[in-house]
């Protein structure tokens, strides 16, 4: 295991990168799918990665939360090949078994976690409407998978921009295993 934290590639006010990827209800997404929401969360996850294992009641949490409002996607860029736990079957069976009720997709290719300049999982990025980066970073304080969070920060970000109120890091580095590259 790799251990790595986020790095700033995307800037705040950058447009996010579109994509069109198989998420495990075997349909295509992109971008477009979550226009009506007010904003977007993406986050870079795998399945056997202990520190997003420690997150994943986290991410279901912000998702059951803002629902309504913060479109969540979930995208797996990890090499399947080399590390058969993150394969497609193994997503879907990891949406059963957790219980996810967001759209969990594979980047196959690779390309999408490269363009948003994710290195590691959990990698969240936060949106506004207008596809804008607004946040960058950590889920919350809990900075490795034994440690129990103080500050649940993504959902403190999210409920400032909801509430038009200014989120004043922009990047707090999250932390978590690397992306397994081809």
């Amino acid at each position: 295991m790799v251990l790595l934290e986020s790095e700033v590639a995307l800037t705040t006010g950058d447009v996010a990168p579109n994509f069109e990827l198989v998420g495990t209800d075997d349909q295509k997404h992109s971008l477009d799918d979550y226009k009506d929401y007010k904003g977007l969360l993406v986050v870079f996850m795998c399945n056997h990665c202990p520190y997003v294992k420690a997150k994943i009641e986290a991410i279901k949490e912000i998702h059951e939360k803002f629902s309504h409002n913060i479109a969540l996607i979930g995208i797996n860029s990890n090499d399947s090949i080399k590390y058969p736990d993150d394969s497609f079957e193994s997503m879907k069976q990891v949406v059963e078994e957790k219980d996810l009720k967001f759209d969990y997709l594979m980047d196959e290719d690779q390309e999408t976690a490269k363009k948003y300049g994710a290195v590691c999982t959990p990698d969240p990025f936060l949106f506004d409407q207008n596809r804008k980066l607004i946040f960058h970073g950590r889920i919350d304080d809990a900075m490795n998978p034994d440690a129990i969070a103080v500050e649940k920060t993504m959902i403190v970000n999210i409920e400032k921009f909801l509430n038009g109120d200014t989120i004043e890091k922009d990047f707090e580095p999250s932390i978590g295993c690397s992306i397994k590259w081809k």
